[in-house]
């Protein structure tokens, strides 16, 4: 879609307004941090103004955050509904670095997902609800934030790293739980490379909420099966070789538009469901 990268770069800024923490080594932590993003945004990111609604719905089930519950499900929810994976083709900061990385020229491959694509629903499952509810501390009682602590990239790069680049004091604590993080993290930049949103389409649990409302989305694509000639211009431009006239809505869709872009019928558009 036209200006799509302006509009990613647009909502980084939004949600991290801050750059200049990058550079002092530290975190925002005003009044704002009560607020979650639609995106993959981490709380712990030195720009960063707002929370991240993965950490806000780990710490709940933890057992750190009561107060929480309903408001991270309803606002998931509502976002999800109503905008369904525009979420992480237009707002999400990882979304916007793979994005990034996927235009330096290189051989480009095609990730035929078949079973791999569950991965993110097994992330959710198991990372983001089960282990933080059934591990916890002998002392305190309490789980930990499991995906963050262990997994997620979107921290270790724009949270960790930078706060570990200016800070000594972190750098002399560093140990395998971060070996471990920014293996992952690293796989995932080098394969972004290669493989459009591999992070997005394999490991994300917020992507896989999302996917798994992007069907019944109110703001969705329609394919007019009258104007349609079956011309597969729309799958032959498709990264991730979705047929748009078959699976307008499909769960691994992210909004990119140039499906759209590419009918000349005019066949496929986004709209709103009345």
């Amino acid at each position: 879609m036209k200006h799509r990268l302006l509009i990613q770069l647009g909502f980084f800024i939004l949600q991290n307004p801050f750059l200049k923490n990058f550079v002092t080594g530290e975190i925002y932590q005003g009044s704002l941090k009560q607020v979650c993003t639609p995106g993959l945004n981490c709380y712990s990111c030195p720009a960063a103004a707002v929370s991240c609604p993965m950490g806000a719905a780990q710490l709940f089930f933890a057992g750190v955050r009561h107060n929480i519950s309903l408001y991270v499900a309803g606002f998931l929810l509502s976002i999800g509904v109503i905008f369904g994976k525009f979420i992480c083709g237009f707002v999400c900061p990882m979304g916007l670095l793979q994005d990034l990385l996927y235009r330096i020229k290189s051989p480009k491959l095609i990730l035929r997902l078949r079973f791999i694509k569950y991965v993110k629903y097994l992330m959710l499952a198991l990372f983001v609800v089960i282990l933080p509810i059934t591990v916890r501390h002998q002392l305190s009682g309490l789980g930990q934030p499991w995906f963050c602590s262990y997994i997620c990239p979107s921290g270790t790069l724009f949270g960790a790293a930078p706060l570990i680049a200016v800070n000594g004091f972190l750098r002399q604590l560093l140990g395998w739980r971060f070996v471990l993080k920014i293996s992952i993290a690293i796989g995932v930049v080098i394969g972004s490379v290669f493989v459009l949103r591999i992070f997005c389409r394999v490991l994300c649990p917020l992507g896989a909420i999302y996917s798994l409302l992007n069907k019944v989305a109110i703001v969705h694509m329609r394919c007019d099966k009258n104007l349609c000639t079956s011309c597969n211009k729309c799958s032959n431009v498709c990264n991730l070789k979705i047929e748009p006239m078959k699976q307008p809505n499909s769960p691994e869709c992210f909004r990119c538009g140039k499906c759209v872009k590419a009918c000349g019928q005019k066949a496929l558009a986004y709209t709103c469901k009345r």
